[in-house]
């Protein structure tokens, strides 16, 4: 055609006629992408982390530092603490929330497919590889990869990984090409790693190139005022349809918080939803549910203290001595509010070898605070001044077990 100097197409027709709305179309699209990604950025829900005590505070803090960055995250705490919670949380406050988040337990996949699974395969590399396969790392692309349980990873993998993580490259099993990735890593692991280093289970340069931001989640045991919240959360969460959330009186919550939760959150979360299937929309106190029901180690703190050693010089040992600081207290609550009958005092003083009832002899409520005190003293020590611990030691309420701390102005941590 004159006045062009498009090429002709084999039909005749000049290739600009084709080009021209080819180009437009590409642009458009690349512009409605664009729009896309802002649109779902601007719908990302935020993980939420449950609780408002200091230490938490000081977790969503530091979450609120780490985020921007780009640097790598390694997050320690025992199993059930809410790891991967943690790590969503990081992902969504990051630029890259937009992008995808990848998780992948690196402890429950067999050796020999892990890598496949990272970095994926050509079709045809080893038996089985029917088709081509991308992996973690390129599904995680523009976002972010989360190595949950990396301390179980093999070791001859983590010597892969470190140069994936240097060289920021991958290389499919079965393909000789190099391929680029932008991705954010983010591991967790419950062990000792800085212990796995020393026995050679854990390369000590893959524990730093992970390490550039360390986050550690404290257990429930050591976050009880923050079991509250989130027994409120769950009944929430795991409500029945029909029925309301469950509740519970201040003596079952008060126990909910002198239990160690070694299940930590999962453990808590897992019984708040069983109460909730069997027991919907009811009040709860801890006689109203089958005692099969409960957490095993729950049962032992409501179960029978030991008993108290009568022998005067034998030492009292805080592990077994639940019965005389329990019922002694009980005792000391009802003298406070009653006169003593002198007669029973006097029977109790001649039976622990006092003899004749004198007033030189001290009261039995003298007696019984002067042991709890001394019983509170020994736990306290033992626990190193942690007041759940020292509750735990003595089988009694938490804040029962505050209020004899101020009762009687003892140190604690």
């Amino acid at each position: 055609m004159k006045g062009t100097n498009f090429p002709l197409a084999p039909c005749g027709l000049p290739v600009g006629k084709f080009l021209l709305p080819i180009q437009r179309f590409a642009s458009r699209r690349k512009r409605l992408l664009v729009t896309v990604r802002d649109f779902r950025q601007r719908l990302v829900v935020k993980t939420k982390i449950i609780g408002s005590g200091a230490r938490t505070k000081q977790l969503k803090e530091l979450i609120s530092s780490i985020a921007p960055s780009d640097g790598s995250v390694l997050i320690t705490g025992e199993s059930g603490c809410g790891k991967e919670l943690y790590a969503r949380a990081i992902h969504d406050n990051s630029d890259r929330s937009h992008g995808p988040f990848i998780p992948i337990n690196c402890g429950a996949i067999p050796a020999e497919l892990l890598e496949s699974q990272l970095f994926g395969h050509k079709k045809g590399s080893f038996t089985g590889a029917i088709s081509d396969f991308k992996g973690k790392f390129q599904d995680a692309e523009g976002g972010t990869l989360f190595l949950d349980e990396i301390g179980d990873m093999p070791f001859d993998m983590q010597v892969k990984l470190l140069r994936v993580l240097q060289e920021k490259t991958i290389s499919p099993i079965g393909s000789n090409q190099l391929i680029d990735i932008d991705v954010r890593i983010v591991a967790a692991t419950h062990r000792d790693v800085e212990k796995d280093i020393e026995t050679s289970r854990f390369r000590q340069d893959l524990f730093f190139r992970l390490n550039v931001l360390p986050l550690m989640i404290p257990p429930l045991r050591e976050r009880p005022d923050e079991i509250k919240e989130l027994v409120e959360h769950f009944a929430e969460l795991f409500c029945q349809t029909d029925k309301e959330p469950i509740t519970l009186s201040a003596s079952f919550l008060e126990l909910m918080e002198s239990y160690d939760w070694p299940g930590n959150i999962r453990e808590l979360s897992n019984t708040i939803h069983r109460f909730s299937i069997l027991y919907g929309g009811k009040n709860l106190n801890p006689s109203l549910v089958d005692p099969t029901m409960l957490p095993a180690g729950m049962l032992e703190v409501m179960s029978g203290p030991a008993q108290v050693l009568p022998d005067k010089e034998k030492e009292i040992d805080p592990h077994g001595s639940a019965e005389l600081v329990e019922q002694g207290g009980q005792e000391l609550e009802s003298m406070e509010s009653s006169e003593v009958d002198p007669e029973f005092e006097s029977i109790v003083m001649l039976a622990q070898g006092f003899g004749d009832f004198t007033e030189e002899k001290p009261s039995l409520k003298t007696m019984l605070g002067d042991i709890e005190q001394d019983l509170i003293t020994k736990a306290l020590t033992e626990a190193g001044g942690n007041v759940s611990r020292c509750a735990k030691l003595l089988k009694m309420q938490r804040t029962t077990l505050i209020e004899r701390i101020k009762k009687y102005d003892l140190q604690t941590a």
